[in-house]
């Protein structure tokens, strides 16, 4: 059964539907655009998908709303693009700057310890499952499991650097590539899916890489990535705190590699250093962050709302939180446009390249393991905390949404939203 190219409105109403849907993490909404765009609506290729997915995970950044870049642009070129990597952000961006508002107005509530706390279950299962379901398309033969252990035990008993496991594995498949193709080169598009040409995607073809492209691409997304920070400095000083998180935010986006709990680390230490807020603020932002969907980055948004806050010099506080909560999102995401723009067209004259597709092959192995270490790593700090007991609740509900999310298809929004509630509930009820 074919099914036509999606119009740009069509495309538009799943941006923003996608945008409001999203939670999970990373893992969790690269498994919903799977589902949505391969699997039930079959607009995009299970090979481009994932070819797709592995350029976006050796960007620094949010690797899911890269991701939704790349996708928007395969389908509709740059307005693409931009509304699926706009919608990806907004939705979250607005709920989290009004939970921000409520947490320094309020404090934290009861009701949001018992939301945090069901939450935390769902998000587990979730991040489990797309592992799963990712590593079915990669993990066909010993070489990729291989692999795959190997990521796992460098980052979990040995600390290794995201990058570095990126990296080793991208060479591994490049001369594995070469010397077993057959073993290596196993991104491949499913029987009875649609290709490409069917999703009449054949257009972003004729998107020539060349050296003027790629500089008019870099003047345009370097100008709006950088007037707001210049005009914040200009406005209240290069000393207040607006324009130094524009600053500091602008650096993190071009070093921070392996997404949100990959950068958290050095965020949190350089945030608390300079006094924008403190290490259990952080900690209350990034549960904030996991109530919205979006990626989980946007915690950065809640230290930028504090920052501005808690250091609003001739502002009014709130002025200030939000013009930092602005600007830290502005200068976390919009780069990301810049790297999408300007590599993809590269990145797409090489899909047919075997070298390549092994290389991107061997990192997607190596990206199983390093997801199936955070579903360890939070399984631990939610289910085993340190110091507490044993949450028992949090096991019983992890193991039913893993459980009904992979033998009766649950829905993430209704595993978040029902996680979420029962959460609310024992809370309430005192258990």
């Amino acid at each position: 059964m074919e099914t036509a190219r999606p119009t740009f409105a069509e495309a538009f109403r799943f941006w923003v539907k996608l945008g409001c849907i999203s939670f999970g993490g990373p893992a969790g909404q690269i498994a919903i655009m799977h589902a949505e765009l391969v699997e039930k609506r079959r607009w995009v290729g299970e090979e481009r998908f994932l070819h797709a997915l592995n350029y976006c995970m050796l960007l620094p950044g949010p690797e899911a709303q890269q991701l939704a870049i790349y996708l928007g642009w395969l389908l509709h070129r740059t307005w693409g693009g931009i509304v699926a990597g706009a919608f990806f952000v907004l939705p979250s961006a607005v709920l989290l700057w009004g939970l921000s508002w409520l947490y320094v107005s309020f404090g934290a509530q009861a009701w949001m310890v018992g939301v945090f706390g069901g939450l935390k279950p769902a998000v587990l299962a979730i991040v489990g499952a797309a592992a799963l379901r990712i590593g079915g398309k990669v993990l066909k033969n010993p070489a990729m499991w291989a692999l795959a252990v190997s990521a796992f035990a460098a980052i979990y008993f040995l600390n290794a650097q995201f990058p570095f496991i990126v990296l080793g594995a991208g060479v591994l498949g490049w001369l594995g590539g070469k010397w077993r193709p057959a073993m290596f080169a196993v991104l491949k598009g499913h029987a009875g899916k649609m290709t490409d040409v069917e999703c009449g995607m054949t257009n972003v073809s004729t998107v020539r890489p060349t050296v003027g492209r790629a500089l008019r691409v870099c003047v345009l997304c370097l100008v709006i990535w950088w007037t707001p920070v210049l005009l914040a400095g200009w406005w209240l000083g290069w000393t207040h705190a607006v324009p130094q998180e524009g600053l500091f935010f602008s650096k993190a986006a071009m070093v921070t590699f392996g997404g949100a709990y990959a950068v958290l680390p050095y965020v949190s230490q350089q945030a608390v250093a300079t006094g924008w807020l403190g290490a259990p603020q952080m900690l209350d932002g990034l549960g904030l962050a996991e109530t919205t969907p979006g990626p989980l980055i946007m915690v950065l948004q809640f230290v930028g709302f504090l920052g501005g806050w808690n250091f609003p010099g001739p502002l009014p506080p709130l002025l200030a939180a939000t013009l930092g909560a602005a600007i830290t999102t502005w200068t976390t995401f919009v780069p990301c446009f810049l790297w999408i723009f300007l590599g993809a067209p590269h990145i797409e004259r090489l899909r047919e390249n075997r070298a390549l597709t092994a290389a991107l092959s061997a990192i997607t192995a190596a990206v199983v393991g390093v997801i199936f270490n955070l579903a360890l790593w939070f399984g631990v700090a939610v289910l085993f905390p340190k110091g507490g007991p044993v949450n028992w609740f949090g096991i019983v509900l992890a193991v039913a949404a893993f459980i009904g999310m992979q033998r009766w298809k649950w829905g993430v929004i209704p595993v978040v939203l029902a996680s979420g509630a029962l959460g609310a509930l024992k809370m309430w009820l005192g258990w």
